[in-house]
């Protein structure tokens, strides 16, 4: 998937196409390089939560490289996702350096990530991560992937 942007490209458009859940989004990807792209936009659920995701992807070497993924509910911040390393965090060692930050204190209250990776597409579980904890439904897009 990570082979290049039109690759890359196909496997986003199909996942975000098919998701039950998925109202509608603004993602778009585009280059900036030969072998550098981006992925940026929000994706619109019911209830008014929404997944703001960026991704600065590498396809030289088939690796995201840095990434945001946030979720809101209106004007209220749930979560969010980065990859900023916290060396001195010993309870972030398992998922290191892929955490989320979570209420209360949400700036500094942090807990591994072990879904999310540099080497393949994590809106895929975070789409799942949306409708079942936020959104409290069962439809997953594992079972509209086919």
């Amino acid at each position: 998937m990570l082979t290049s942007i039109e690759s890359y490209s196909r496997a986003i458009y199909a996942l975000l196409d098919t998701a039950p859940a998925i109202r509608r989004h603004t993602v778009r990807i585009y280059p900036r390089g030969a072998h550098i792209g981006v992925l940026e936009g929000h994706i619109e659920f019911d209830q008014g939560v929404v997944l703001r995701v960026y991704e600065r992807l590498d396809f030289a070497r088939q690796r995201i490289v840095a990434y945001s993924y946030e979720v809101w509910r209106g004007q209220q911040q749930l979560y969010w996702y980065d990859p900023w390393e916290h060396p001195n965090n010993p309870e972030l060692a398992s998922s290191f350096p892929h955490h989320k930050h979570i209420p209360p204190d949400i700036k500094h209250h942090r807990v591994p990530a072990p879904q999310l990776s540099f080497a393949q597409l994590n809106l895929p579980s975070l789409i799942e991560e949306v409708e079942r904890e936020v959104l409290g439904t069962t439809a997953s897009t594992s079972d509209t992937q086919g």
